[in-house]
């Protein structure tokens, strides 16, 4: 594929009174979550002392939040942005996955294709946050516990059954794979084979390449997953950026791809009109706190798609709702309302 060259920001400016009718139509939206359920643990305590046994803070326990992590926060988000999120997963049997389970009845999400495995850890991301009475807290640990085995053939044919099930009435298919082995290229593969064609997304954190040829219409991978597909380094090597990203989208068989910048914004790459469009950092470049940006992303990104916008005008509105997002501390969503009254304030001009 002959590379595009890089828009400029007048080239690549777009309606934003269009972005506006693009996110009213978010609501009742019908999307799919197939893959990786996270809990996110938070942790508060207030710093007592130093200890005598090792030079380590005592923090005298304040309070424990749990929340949507991983492809739950992305479904999450889904919830705030006015769509019916229909999760296809495995939790564990144990607290943490009845604690998701609990969200998301509460929620009025359809749980249904939700599996209980009594003898798998639901995956569980424990941060402690310190910090002195009228002081912000600041994270100084975090423990990850993981599955220590996969999960058993028997449930992922399950999964893959809930999943062909499931998308046949769906307006979109978001995939979230974490590395916990919920979401498979086989049983993604297999289920699309069966259904309509619908808008298809995917944010895979270690295994992005195994999903070409799957039917994966678009991707949103960070720029560190892009540099460790091809073992390089991007920084401020705008051509790099541009090469390694059309060999992606060209390997993957995709229509589009969309790479997260952190500060530096988004590289929206795109098949058929060979175009590679880079989009600023929608408002403060300095982020109070990047956790789960990545699946607020995912989810504006898929709703767009969902609701008509082409790939551009859906980077836009994904790099807007990621703008919010990053804003805001720990786990976090962005609502409709809130993306409806940022582009609205932006389109007038205060």
């Amino acid at each position: 594929m002959k590379r595009g060259k890089a828009k400029t920001n007048a080239e690549m400016a777009v309606d934003l009174m269009r972005l506006a009718e693009i996110v009213e139509q978010f609501g009742g939206k019908r999307v799919v979550l197939y893959g990786d359920f996270v809990a996110d643990e938070f942790q508060y305590g207030d710093i007592s002392r130093v200890s005598r046994e090792a030079p380590v803070l005592i923090l005298r326990h304040r309070e424990t939040k749990l929340v949507p992590g991983g492809g739950a926060n992305a479904a999450n988000n889904l919830v705030a942005f006015g769509a019916k999120a229909i999760p296809v997963t495995a939790v564990g049997g144990d607290a943490a996955g009845e604690a998701l389970l609990r969200f998301f009845h509460g929620l009025g999400a359809d749980t249904s294709g939700i599996a209980r495995v009594s003898n798998w850890t639901t995956p569980t991301k424990t941060r402690f946050l310190a910090g002195w009475a009228h002081t912000t807290a600041q994270q100084v640990l975090r423990v990850d516990r993981e599955p220590s085995e996969p999960l058993p053939e028997k449930t992922l044919k399950q999964l893959a059954a809930k999943l062909s099930a499931r998308i046949s009435r769906a307006d979109a298919l978001a995939v979230s794979d974490y590395g916990f082995g919920v979401a498979t290229p086989q049983g993604l593969s297999a289920a699309l084979r069966r259904t309509k064609k619908i808008p298809v997304t995917l944010d895979a954190r270690y295994g992005l390449t195994r999903y070409a040829g799957t039917g994966v219409l678009s991707a949103t991978p960070n720029e560190a997953e892009l540099e460790a597909i091809h073992h390089i380094s991007i920084g401020k090597n705008s051509a790099e950026l541009e090469r390694s990203g059309f060999v992606t989208l060209t390997t993957m068989k995709m229509d589009s791809l969309l790479v997260t910048r952190g500060r530096d914004g988004m590289a929206l790459f795109e098949k058929n009109e060979k175009r590679f469009t880079q989009i600023p950092v929608h408002g403060s470049d300095q982020a109070v706190d990047v956790t789960g940006a990545g699946d607020t992303v995912l989810a504006a990104y898929t709703l767009a798609l969902a609701s008509g916008a082409s790939a551009l005008e859906a980077a836009h509105i994904a790099n807007i709702a990621g703008g919010l997002v990053v804003m805001k501390r720990g786990t976090a969503t962005v609502s409709q309302a809130e993306l409806l009254e940022t582009i609205r304030r932006e389109s007038s001009g205060s």
